[in-house]
């Protein structure tokens, strides 16, 4: 029975990876494939690899142990910089470890353990597709911000949240978890947490008040 790892991945804390693993662990039993350990984590997937700390772990596991490939459930799942999710898939291909797509069943390593032209080509192309719709995505996100603005602006009435608004302490814990939690462990820094999660150090500094 071969070993694989699940790797999934979201990109905000109020998004949740459990749909992910359920289809994946459903998969990976028809397919007969044994699950040694997944790999979640709530993650921008912009971050270079250097700075995705799952990632890291993932690869020095899958080196030394005997994993036979990596199972993804899209490829925008490993990254969303073109570049940076290459680079993944090279490692892997180099430890003798394939990744397999599964919206797509593609693997990138065939049955001899030699790198699929066919599929490096089809994942560039995936990963290229990914990259624009998330380009496209913060475009329209601007776009409509630039036009709420221009309204607020030509109708007189006042920016953002009304002076009264204040966010409770419950609702700073269920946005934040991620980030409370990696604040209790106490062994990175305010401006690691930050680039890991995308959270201004103000805001951390704030989230420390709540533990």
């Amino acid at each position: 029975m071969d070993q694989v790892v699940l790797l999934c991945r979201v990109s905000t804390a109020s998004q949740d990876y459990e749909r992910q693993v359920s289809e994946l662990t459903d998969f990976c039993q028809r397919a007969d494939w044994r699950i040694a350990r997944i790999f979640a984590n709530k993650v921008s997937g912009k971050l270079p690899v250097e700075q995705r700390p799952e990632l890291l772990e993932m690869l020095d596991y899958v080196r030394s142990n005997q994993i036979k490939r990596v199972v993804v459930l899209e490829i925008s799942r490993l990254g969303r910089n073109t570049l940076e999710a290459l680079k993944v898939i090279k490692m892997l291909n180099e430890a003798g470890v394939s990744l397999y797509i599964k919206n797509y069943n593609l693997e990138t390593l065939d049955q001899n353990g030699k790198v699929s032209p066919t599929v490096s080509l089809i994942c560039t192309i995936l990963l290229e597709i990914s990259q624009m719709n998330r380009l496209t995505i913060i475009e329209r996100m601007a776009s409509g911000r630039d036009q709420y603005i221009r309204k607020c602006r030509e109708s007189g009435k006042k920016l953002g949240r009304p002076s009264t608004y204040r966010k409770s302490e419950e609702e700073y814990r269920r946005q934040y978890a991620r980030e409370i939690s990696m604040l209790r462990k106490g062994n990175l820094s305010l401006k690691q947490i930050s680039v890991l999660s995308g959270t201004s150090i103000n805001t951390l500094r704030k989230l420390k008040t709540l533990i």
